[in-house]
């Protein structure tokens, strides 16, 4: 009712206005080119703001290849420049130039990037095998078996073994380029991805937006990760043909640090995972969910809620049969396949951050494997890792704290975009609350739990993303905005914490009169 109100009070004469459902159903319809959407969004009681769309039957340009850009430094520059509201990536199924892109929804801008960053991924992951693509049918019964035996969380270990891989490995490697994504598979990770949007619920915060907002953090790290200690090149040993060293060079250090970036299905599972961490977010913390005694608070027996639930949604979608070509790309052995889903466990159960007993295993985590800390050592002042178990355990760790940078990139980005960001968490927040969701009004605490926020988390966590020295200048990067943001919002929090609720307000407002003016006219 309070949608159709909304959408009635805010429509347009001789004008047809639908809801994000209903232009689902004509994209999924093959009718994509007939949707304009609105340019200003509009709010709807209990729900926040919406997006909506024209229908319009005017001629657009028949499919045909791509001609869009989806280069990953325009992805980044657009999400640092508005936010991440904007997204590259090729128009693909619809064709379209840059002067069309209006065609296409925000969601499905989203998903035509996340297409483009995932296929070059894939790339990758098939020349590093060979170019080989075989049907994985075998695996059929392995597949069915993984998360049988427990929770998501029990998944988790503090130790997931990388793939290494030789210096000439690498370098004569088939070009990633020369490697065809076939259209059957292109169509298959298009369809997952659409899926997976719309199972993002329409919240302030965590929505599909946001998603897209940690993934193209995740990539900007992954593609300046940097190894600047020579002792941790790919290039162990001696070379076998020469029997001679063969050091570090160039390839190792483009492409490599504690075995991350030498393997693409690495690199692969960690944006997978930045895509897929909030799906059926429900717009509240696990601890509301765990006193609501939600049915999933009691399947995950009261831990790590909403991350399980994303986990396990996206995970049993893309095991159906619909996908086994795109699967196929992604893994082909079962080492390979239990390597995957050990990586998105662990990259999403990271982004829990609130859990204390998951925060204190990670911290310990940390000074086992950076600091040296004397009592994470044996009597003899030596680690019982193995050379191979402490890069292992590096390369872990360093992923955990790459997706939690991620999912608070915007704390460390511009002000503007920290400002914007934080707002619609405020708003979601507040939201919660007016819904009876929340035991506190979160505008009372919001000033100085922000700063607490930053002292206690942030600026520690960018400080630990510069001592690993993998991450190039970005480390610093991420530091001196943390900071800047921190003492920007000191002068300005307060102040902007009463227009939040004013902008609430008026939205409530708005609300109100167009229910008033609904009813009268129809009574009349």
């Amino acid at each position: 009712m309070n949608t159709a109100s909304r959408m009635e009070s805010s429509g347009e004469r001789d004008r047809i206005q639908v809801t994000q459902v209903t232009a689902d159903l004509l994209t999924a319809a093959g009718f994509a080119r007939w949707l304009v959407p609105r340019s200003t969004k509009i709010y709807v009681k209990g729900k926040g703001e919406m997006q909506t769309y024209w229908v319009s039957k005017a001629k657009m340009p028949a499919p045909k290849g791509s001609r869009m850009k989806s280069d990953m430094s325009t992805v980044d520059e657009t999400n640092e420049s508005d936010g991440g509201t904007s997204s590259g990536g090729g128009s693909g199924e619809y064709g379209l130039g840059p002067e069309d892109i209006h065609t296409l929804t925000k969601a499905e801008r989203l998903v035509e990037w996340d297409v483009a960053l995932l296929t070059s991924l894939l790339q990758q992951i098939i020349a590093s095998r060979g170019g080989v693509v075989r049907h994985i049918e075998p695996l059929s019964s392995e597949e069915k078996s993984i998360g049988t035996n427990g929770t998501v969380l029990e998944e988790f270990t503090p130790i997931i073994p990388m793939k290494r891989f030789e210096a000439e490995d690498i370098q004569q490697r088939q070009r990633p380029g020369s490697i065809e994504i076939s259209d059957k598979v292109k169509c298959q990770l298009r369809g997952y991805l659409s899926n997976v949007a719309s199972m993002y619920k329409d919240n302030p915060f965590h929505n599909f937006e946001h998603a897209n907002h940690v993934t193209a953090s995740v990539k900007k790290l992954l593609t300046r990760i940097v190894n600047t200690d020579e002792s941790h090149g790919l290039a162990k040993g001696n070379n076998k043909s020469t029997g001679k060293s063969s050091g570090v060079n160039l390839v190792d250090l483009a492409g490599h640090s504690y075995g991350i970036t030498s393997d693409p299905l690495t690199q692969f599972s960690v944006v997978f995972s930045a895509i897929i961490h909030d799906v059926d977010h429900p717009g509240v913390p696990n601890s509301q969910l765990v006193k609501e005694n939600t049915r999933s608070a009691q399947i995950y027996k009261n831990k790590s809620v909403a991350e399980q639930n994303s986990v396990e949604l996206a995970w049993d979608m893309l095991m159906q049969d619909e996908y086994e070509d795109l699967r196929a790309c992604i893994y082909q052995t079962k080492e390979d396949l239990h390597r995957f889903r050990q990586l998105v466990v662990n990259t999403v159960m990271a982004t829990d951050i609130v859990d204390k007993e998951l925060q204190a295993l990670r911290k310990a985590r940390w000074e086992t494997a950076f600091s040296g800390n004397s009592e994470f050592l044996n009597p003899w002042g030596e680690s019982d890792d193995s050379e191979t178990d402490l890069e292992n355990r590096k390369a872990t760790i360093v992923i955990e704290h790459l997706i939690q940078a991620s999912d608070v990139a915007h704390t460390m980005q511009h002000w503007h975009i920290y400002k914007s960001w934080n707002e619609k968490f405020f708003m979601e927040c507040y939201q919660a609350y007016q819904q009876g969701r929340a035991e506190s009004d979160p505008s009372m605490n919001w000033y100085k739990g922000e700063i607490g926020f930053f002292d206690f988390y942030v600026i520690p966590l960018a400080k630990k993303l510069q001592s690993c020295g993998v991450f190039g200048v970005s480390s610093d990067e991420y530091l001196n905005y943390a900071v800047a943001n921190r003492d920007e919002w000191v002068r300005k929090g307060e102040s902007l914490v009463k227009e939040y609720l004013e902008k609430y307000q008026r939205q409530q407002d708005q609300d109100g009169a167009s229910d008033t003016a609904s009813k009268q006219g129809s009574r009349a």
